[in-house]
């Protein structure tokens, strides 16, 4: 199992495709081990915002699931007029997670940003930090497929990820490959923020921090 003290996750390759699935234990999530981050941008714990990630990949596409555990004190801050049909632009600023992958080693500064809400909104940005607004980005289309439920009993919620594998990277997917990757999580109307690797500031964007995500064979 991975936890914040690696900077490495690992990716498992599926012989099948996967309808949306946000169950962790199912057939398809259980055999992916899983990344946990419960800090904020500095490193500051924050166990009640308790994040779980799993990853796998098939020659066609990347998967992410994220169970997401919160204090049920602090409500989730969910936008009031969903639309599930088209991208959701500026949706951080509501409650979602968010993963950023880059397959460039050479120009870490351009990567792709995925973020779902606890309601299945989402919207895929392709980001150049060499730009002065690189939120304009949010008009890149991956064909991605996304998934959502709250349980507020628990209290939980989880979030599905199917990503086109050519939209993150030039190379065929394939064992052994690696991505540059950080995953991220904003919570409640006071927007705290958790993340994986800590960026030591009070944004996201920050690509020198971000940790690899390799793919595997069983």
């Amino acid at each position: 199992m991975n936890d914040t003290s690696t900077t490495i996750a690992h990716s498992v390759f599926s012989h099948v495709e996967s309808s949306p699935d946000t169950d962790p234990w199912s057939a398809f999530w259980s055999a992916a081990p899983a990344i946990l981050f419960a800090a904020d941008t500095h490193g500051a714990p924050q166990p009640d915002l308790s994040t779980e990630v799993r990853s796998r990949w098939t020659f066609d596409n990347l998967y992410l699931l994220f169970p997401c555990a919160y204090d049920a004190n602090e409500p989730l801050n969910l936008k009031p007029d969903r639309d599930l049909e088209k991208e959701t632009n500026e949706l951080w600023n509501w409650d979602v997670v968010e993963v950023f992958l880059g397959a460039d080693a050479n120009n870490i500064r351009r990567y792709k940003e995925f973020e779902i809400s606890p309601q299945g909104e989402w919207v895929d940005l392709d980001v150049d930090l060499a730009q002065p607004n690189h939120e304009e980005g949010w008009v890149w289309t991956s064909g991605c497929e996304t998934a959502a439920r709250i349980d507020p009993e628990n209290p939980i919620w989880y979030a599905f990820l199917r990503i086109p594998y050519g939209a993150i990277d030039s190379r065929a997917a394939a064992s052994g490959n690696t991505l540059r990757i950080n995953l991220c999580r904003v919570h409640g109307s006071k927007r705290r923020l958790t993340v994986w690797q800590p960026t030591m500031c009070a944004t996201f964007h920050v690509p020198e921090v971000f940790g690899t995500l390799r793919l595997e064979k069983a």
